[in-house]
Formats: structure tokens, C-alpha cells, sequence
């Protein structure tokens, strides 16, 4: 699965990414060369199908970078196809606490959640020797990253930043923008640089990492 992100992120290391909204694997092959350790592979602006989505993820894993995949909600059925493509995380969109915890849910085997079991997929390499200790490692090291960029999810965010199974946000700054009044996503504006701050402080208070501009900090 390329860069463990929640490792770096236990060492308050800094990683960088890029979003992927082209289906060619060959630019995630660029973006590791250039030193990228994740890729947000796209399925919200884009007419992405599950077979290209695949071989971005199959790219992404040779190349040696974490791939990250923003679906477009939370559809348990969904997400559990996307994770069976052995993810090292899931971004969802206009994040809201209960559409966190519904993503936690569908993200995590029992006891942790209700993502359902199969054992001949990518992500079990096919048959692992060992169920529970595989169920146990992936629902410790996928990521769970919702996007905050409504006002809604301002409102909800301290709840969300303490939510257990979160481990991080990005922030989404043109719709964040135009939710709270101030199209453009300048966030020199006092009304996003507070709203930057507060997310800011609340994920460091609650250890989770941020997106900022093109990384993710802890």
C-alpha cells in the first residue's frame, strides 16, 4: 500500500499528496517519481468505474504511494468495493458527524464497525492465514478522512475531530468558501482564516491530521 500514512503521522511527520482526477496510471507514476507519498484518487468530479479505479490503485501500489480515494457519499456498498481494492484510506466528502460515523462504520470489520467479509479480494491478498489478525490490521491502519468544507461541518467539527476511528480532515476551500459567504476561497478573509483556525487547533488538540495546501500535517 505505498507511504503508511498513520505511521508518519505517529511520528508528527509531514506528508505530501496531490488529487488525481485523471484515469491514466501513468501520471501516478509521476507523481511518485516526483517524490508524492499519497494520491486522493477522485470518484466525485469525475466518470470514474470501478475497473479504472483498480488499475489506479494497482499503479499506486507499485509505484510504492498510498492511495486515497474520495467517494462521492457514504454508500456502504460502495465503500466496501473500494476497500476490498486494498485503499490506505477513504475521503468523504462534506464531512458532518453523521456521516463520519456512518463512514467509520462501513469502513471497520466487527466489532468495530460493519464493513462485510470476504476473504478472496485484493486487500486479503487473496486468502489471508490469519482472519482476525488481518480484520485486526486493517482496521487499524485505513484511514478515515473526511472533507470539512460546509457549514454544517464547521458546526460539527469538534465533535467530529473527537469522534474515534476519524484520523484526520481536509478541508475543501472553494465550497467551504461559498457555504460561508465569501466565494473565492481567500482565506485572508477573517471569516475562512478563523475557520481554518479552529479546525486547526481542535485537530491538534485531538491529535488528528489536516490537510494543508497539498500535505497532511499531524
Amino acid at each position: 500500500m505505498g507511504v503508511d500514512l498513520k505511521a508518519r503521522f505517529a511520528r508528527g511527520k509531514t506528508v505530501l499528496g496531490m488529487i488525481g482526477f485523471l484515469g491514466t496510471p501513468m501520471v501516478i507514476e509521476i507523481m511518485a517519481a516526483a517524490g508524492i507519498d499519497f494520491v486522493m484518487i477522485d470518484m466525485e468530479h469525475n466518470p470514474m468505474d470501478m475497473d479504472r479505479l483498480a488499475h489506479l490503485i494497482r499503479a499506486a501500489d507499485a509505484a510504492g504511494i498510498a492511495p486515497l480515494v474520495r467517494v462521492p457519499e457514504v454508500d456502504p456498498g460502495l465503500i466496501k468495493r473500494v476497500m476490498n481494492l486494498d485503499v490506505a484510506g477513504i475521503v468523504i466528502l462534506h464531512g458532518n458527524l453523521a456521516n463520519c460515523q456512518a463512514l467509520v462504520r462501513a469502513m471497520r470489520y466487527p466489532p468495530e464497525g460493519e464493513r462485510g467479509t470476504c476473504q478472496i479480494v485484493l486487500s486479503t491478498e487473496y486468502y489471508p492465514d490469519d482472519w482476525r489478525a488481518y480484520a485486526d490490521r486493517a482496521n487499524r491502519t485505513t484511514m478515515v478522512l473526511p472533507l470539512v468544507e460546509d457549514q454544517q461541518g464547521l458546526d460539527e467539527f469538534e465533535a467530529m475531530a473527537a469522534l474515534p476511528g476519524v484520523d484526520g480532515f481536509f478541508i475543501g476551500p472553494y465550497d467551504l468558501s461559498v457555504s460561508v459567504g465569501v466565494p473565492g476561497a481567500d482565506f485572508n478573509h477573517p471569516a475562512m482564516s478563523a475557520a481554518l483556525d479552529r479546525v486547526t487547533a481542535l485537530c491538534r488538540q485531538h491529535g488528528k491530521a489536516k490537510r494543508s495546501g497539498s500535505s497532511l500535517v499531524f
